[in-house]
């Protein structure tokens, strides 16, 4: 059986094919279907994950994507994780549920006070100190 390596010749990343800003078609390329199931199969266990990365990820893309097409991405999450595991022989070190909120903390945290503001409440906002 011939590794597939590196990761992008696994036929899990998806095409980016654009001309003039009018995005065409993201399929994924051809590759080792066996792979390619076996890392989408992966992938939904970690979907269904509590506080992982990859369940964070998936819950973010499964709005707006879908369900297949975010079980295509947490696969290719996947299978870069475990080429860069393998080619620096470390332990996969899971970044957290809260990866993404804390990665742009004030987008957020302006995002939700207009969203409030929208709906007719007055906001201010205090930081809690931490508890001793």
């Amino acid at each position: 059986m011939d590794i597939i390596w590196p990761p992008g010749r696994a036929g899990m990343c998806p095409g980016h094919n654009e001309s003039g800003g009018k995005r065409k078609s993201g399929k994924t390329r051809k590759g080792n279907r066996w792979l390619r199931s076996t890392l989408v199969e992966a992938a939904h266990g970690a979907a269904h994950t509590k506080d992982t990365y990859l369940a964070s990820q998936y819950h973010r893309l499964v709005g707006r994507r879908g369900k297949k097409r975010a079980l295509v991405a947490v696969g290719h999450s996947l299978l870069v994780i475990s080429h860069y595991v393998l080619k620096r022989r470390q332990a996969y070190y899971d970044l957290g549920s809260n990866y993404f909120e804390e990665l742009h903390r004030q987008r957020m945290e302006r995002n939700l006070v207009k969203r409030l503001e929208n709906l007719g409440y007055k906001v201010t906002l205090e930081a809690l100190s931490p508890a001793a």
